[in-house]
């Protein structure tokens, strides 16, 4: 299970850092060309190494942190249309599965 949790946990963490930089750069960027809003990943960036390293303040911080992309996609959800809505809800769904999955993994490594 816990291997399941650090999986879904990194997993999660790397695909929003793609999802961020595909939507503000390529996909739907709110200025032509790309926006300076692709800097939003350089948290998940910094928290990155220490995930990997299954550090578990690392993952306190990082599920707290969590809650600013959970925060951007409800507001751009509601905002936009078209594609940057589509792109928001995919945000929303990984920053669920990231804030869970980070939670439950430091659970179980504080019950040992």
């Amino acid at each position: 299970m816990n291997r399941y949790l650090y999986l879904f946990s990194c997993g999660s963490a790397i695909s929003l850092v793609f999802l961020g930089v595909l939507w503000e750069l390529v996909l739907a960027p709110l200025r032509p060309g790309g926006s300076w809003l692709v800097l939003k990943i350089l948290p998940l960036l910094v928290a990155l190494p220490g995930l990997l390293r299954k550090k578990i303040y690392t993952y306190q911080w990082a599920s707290m942190m969590s809650m600013l992309y959970l925060t951007e996609g409800l507001v751009r959800v509601t905002t936009e249309k078209g594609t940057s809505q589509f792109l928001a809800i995919l945000e929303i769904f990984g920053t669920c599965i990231f804030f869970i999955s980070t939670i439950f993994f430091v659970r179980t490594k504080r019950k040992k």
